[in-house]
């Protein structure tokens, strides 16, 4: 096999699809990655794809489907999901529950959206969510190992 290798799906917009997304990754994993990178790579593409259904594409049309990319690299697992949904700043957003988590005097609970959204930031090297000239956004994972 050489480096890198990128593997592309289509899904529609579904969580019933959830289970396919995750066969297709786990088909895609590679003896020199780490186990638990692995795992957490998997619960990030999760994450990302359940936030991309729930949210991104809440209330649009059924016929939107979502774009998944995974780039294997020697050192790097890189992740890309592409979503129709209305752009935000997905930093400010972490800041803000970043910023409420570590408040005593609120509740430590978060709002249903942000676990997710904290989840990835945890995993990721590197997380960004960008609107490219096409109008899809993309949400990219990086994970080093």
């Amino acid at each position: 096999m050489s480096l890198p290798q990128t593997t592309q799906l289509q899904v529609p917009s579904s969580l019933v699809f959830l289970a396919k997304v995750l066969s297709w990754f786990e088909q895609l994993y590679q003896s020199f990655i780490p186990q638990s990178v692995w795992i957490r790579c998997q619960l990030a593409l999760a994450e990302g794809f359940t936030n991309a259904v729930r949210h991104a594409h809440k209330g649009r049309s059924e016929d939107l489907y979502i774009d998944l990319e995974v780039t294997v690299l020697e050192q790097q697992i890189e992740i890309r999901i592409w979503d129709f949904g209305e752009p935000f700043d997905l930093l400010n957003k972490i800041k803000r529950i970043l910023k409420e988590m570590n408040d005593p005097s609120r509740n430590t609970e978060i709002k249903g959206g942000g676990r997710g959204l904290k989840l990835m930031y945890d995993i990721a090297d590197y997380l960004s969510y960008e609107q490219g000239e096409d109008g899809r956004n993309c949400l990219l994972i990086i994970k080093n190992f």
